[in-house]
């Protein structure tokens, strides 16, 4: 049996992945496929905690843009986040895997509070562990709690799966065909070019704490389990580039 390269692990979902090719809401065939291929990671033993984004129902930032107060559009993020937690979750436990939501906002009807020492305990069980309602502050996005549960609960690595490109390109390559890809990039790369692959504070945070970053698709089943297994997929995110 093929050993796994990484032995816990924090996936980052989009909201956005989540609603597939519909733009918008949940798209429930994409959520049956994520969750297969979770649970196909989950066969091999790896504890997998997941932070989602909310993107697909409300987009905070946007509408501070728009004129709201930026703190109440966040925390509006934040509860599309959890809808997006019990949605995967119900997937997850359709098809057999035992899987706790734990939310930075208390809400004790729908999840549990975020407890980093219960976390663990879930994770060493082998429970999936979904982690919603972003930080529980405004002003902070998912990218930058994905990079502080995996420094909190010490994961190897944050896996940030996409779902419109595959890696992190020099420009966007949905509008510009020649953008080039890169396979490997240190976090000063991204911060200093601006690569738009997380925000500046998750992309700190993670630097600061060495937490290994790979970007890649999830436009194709299976590349879950590819990337744990060790395959050279998208992009690896690191301290300092080898």
């Amino acid at each position: 049996m093929t050993i796994p390269v990484y032995k816990r692990i924090v996936l980052k979902l989009s909201g956005e992945a989540l609603a597939g090719d519909k733009g918008y809401g949940i798209d429930y065939e994409v959520l049956k496929n994520i969750a297969e291929q979770i649970k196909e990671v989950v066969k091999f033993n790896v504890e997998i905690a997941i932070v989602v984004g909310g993107g697909n129902i409300w987009r905070g930032a946007n509408a501070g843009d728009r004129g709201m107060d930026r703190a109440t559009a966040d925390y509006m993020g934040m509860l599309a986040t959890v809808i997006n937690a019990l949605a995967l979750m119900d997937a997850l436990e359709n098809i057999g895997v035992d899987t706790r939501v734990q939310s930075a906002i208390d809400m004790q009807q729908v999840a549990e509070p975020y407890i980093r020492r219960r976390a663990i305990r879930h994770l060493e069980k082998g429970r999936v562990v979904i982690f919603a309602g972003g930080t529980g502050n405004p002003y902070f996005s998912t990218d930058t709690t994905a990079a502080l549960r995996a420094a909190e609960i010490e994961a190897e690595v944050i896996l940030l799966a996409k779902g419109k490109v595959d890696a992190v390109y020099d420009m966007d390559p949905l509008t510009n065909p020649e953008a080039v890809k890169f396979a490997e990039l240190s976090y000063i790369d991204v911060i200093n070019r601006g690569l738009g692959v997380m925000d500046s504070t998750a992309a700190s945070l993670c630097m600061d704490n060495k937490i290994t970053l790979v970007v890649f698709g999830l436009n194709k089943s299976g590349n879950i389990k590819k990337v744990i297994m060790g395959e050279k997929l998208g992009t690896i995110v690191r301290g300092e580039t080898k």
